[in-house]
């Protein structure tokens, strides 16, 4: 008897040592996998507690089971023997416990795997307004011989807004610069402004004329049916070889061309878009010559505020007539600091300004 007690003890506690190890061996792993992927520290030391936790517990139950064996082996006496074997009664509790164990250690790692996704969906939500507008308003516009572009891009509320540019060959000899303005904040009108921007790219590549892209272009736009969503829009074609610039408007404010030593206003030749199907858009053309410089801009620029004045076109016009030999780069960032500086702060709208030069 007195070692059939300690020899009872040892396997109890020989089965609780299997159980801690497999408990140890299954947190490691959680804890090894989350160490390895971008979640919050917090989950981490958790895991990683309980992987130490059960560690030190199967440490001890395989210490105890190898003591319990030694005395169930040699003769040390009946009480001595039922004194040493009450260290399997933690084991046995262990043992009894260890479906609740088993599931605590399932919640864990399905509750790390619910926290991964979490911070997956967040970091998609984070960063899918920058992709958004980095595809309406790109930060880098393409390289074209005799040109040279500067861009500044600005959101008012956010980072989702409805304000787009495009610059791009229509053909061997000719470049379209495109911009564009719906109304209204948020996820919806920018991607009425992403379906505009590449439906008008297509049609600019199609039709020769400005004006005929932008009637087709509000033949489609308003199919959608957007209700209060409306769109301004600018679009100018350049032919260098010809030394012509041909442009339409749909109710945008007007863009300005720096000429023979004057700011030419480039006003609307039609309403703007999706307010009725049929309208007509009309085309006109000036000159572009050796040096001439073209700024298209968004409402935001214009309509920056100090109490009931604007910044207004004679504002945009008088900046382009201050230094019109500045880089496109340059008088980009002048337009911007200026309207800002006359709101006397941000600008509480949306900014695009796109200014190209003939080099």
């Amino acid at each position: 008897m007195e070692r059939l007690i300690p020899a009872l003890a040892a396997a109890v506690c020989i089965a609780a040592a299997v159980f801690w190890v497999r408990a140890t061996i299954q947190r490691q792993r959680v804890a090894a996998r989350l160490a390895g992927e971008q979640i919050d520290p917090d989950i981490w030391r958790l895991a990683n507690n309980d992987y130490q936790r059960d560690f030190q517990m199967a440490s001890i139950t395989i210490l105890t089971s190898v003591a319990l064996t030694v005395v169930a082996i040699a003769d040390v006496g009946f009480w001595p023997s039922v004194a040493v074997s009450l260290l399997a009664v933690p084991a046995a509790f262990a043992l009894a416990s260890q479906n609740s164990q088993t599931e605590v250690a399932r919640i864990a790692a399905e509750r790390a795997d619910v926290e991964k996704k979490a911070r997956e969906v967040l970091t998609q939500e984070e960063l899918a307004p920058l992709q958004w507008a980095a595809r309406l308003a790109p930060s880098d516009l393409p390289s074209l011989p005799g040109f040279e572009i500067g861009q500044a891009y600005q959101a008012g509320s956010g980072a989702m807004a409805g304000d787009f540019y495009d610059v791009f060959k229509v053909d061997d000899q000719r470049v379209a610069a495109v911009i564009g303005d719906v109304t209204g904040h948020g996820i919806e009108p920018s991607i009425t402004a992403l379906q505009a921007k590449y439906l008008l790219r297509a049609f600019l590549l199609q039709y020769r004329d400005p004006g005929q892209a932008l009637e087709q272009l509000n033949a489609q736009m308003s199919v959608l049916e957007r209700g209060e969503e409306f769109i301004s829009l600018c679009v100018l074609v350049f032919d260098p070889e010809a030394g012509t610039v041909r442009y339409s408007s749909a109710g945008h404010p007007a863009a300005f061309v720096w000429h023979g030593r004057e700011v030419l206003p480039l006003v609307a030749t039609g309403p703007i878009l999706m307010l009725d199907p049929r309208a007509p858009y009309h085309s006109r053309e000036v000159a572009w010559e050796m040096d001439d410089v073209a700024v298209l801009y968004t409402d935001g620029l214009a309509e920056a505020r100090n109490g009931d004045a604007l910044f207004g076109e004679d504002g945009v016009a008088s900046m382009i007539r201050r230094d019109p030999t500045a880089s496109p780069d340059v008088l980009t960032k002048v337009l911007v600091e200026a309207a800002r500086d006359f709101a006397g702060g941000p600008i509480a709208d949306d900014v695009a300004v796109l200014v190209l030069r003939r080099s």
